[in-house]
């Protein structure tokens, strides 16, 4: 099983069509929405975490390509940088996905990036910057 990150960019004659719908029906696609500002009549920005079949990855892509999709690979990341962390633990109650959690025998933040969504909230919330958004 494949996996990618990928940002949409939806022309405004585009954000109205089904088309993650269509990435899970006719591509046999699992497709998790990390972020999205759609509204209709704009242009629409969709974060998708998607997974399959390599081949099915590969047409699916194709797909959005060739309907006027611009497919980008997520080139972001949040970068936590343990150095500078006090453990204060704020980000642990504002990540909605518990990405961060914390140790309580040690009371040690630690960071699971697979679980992170890229919300940017505790980017903004972390008072020493030990969080940060990579490109």
């Amino acid at each position: 099983m494949a996996r990618i990150r990928v940002v949409l960019d939806f022309p405004k004659w585009l954000v109205e069509q089904p088309v993650t719908c269509r990435l899970i029906r006719d591509y046999d696609l699992e497709v998790n929405i990390l972020k999205a500002k759609v509204t209709p009549r704009e242009e629409g920005r969709l974060v998708i975490e998607v997974s399959g079949k390599k081949k099915s990855l590969d047409k699916g892509m194709d797909y959005l390509k060739d309907i006027g999709i611009r497919v980008t690979p997520l080139a972001q990341d949040i970068n936590f940088q343990e150095d500078r962390c006090t453990h204060c633990t704020y980000c642990v109650s504002l990540c909605p996905v518990g990405a961060f959690d914390v140790d309580r025998g040690i009371m040690e933040v630690t960071f699971d990036k697979e679980k992170c969504i890229l919300c940017e909230q505790c980017v903004k919330i972390c008072p020493y910057k030990a969080i940060r958004i990579q490109f």
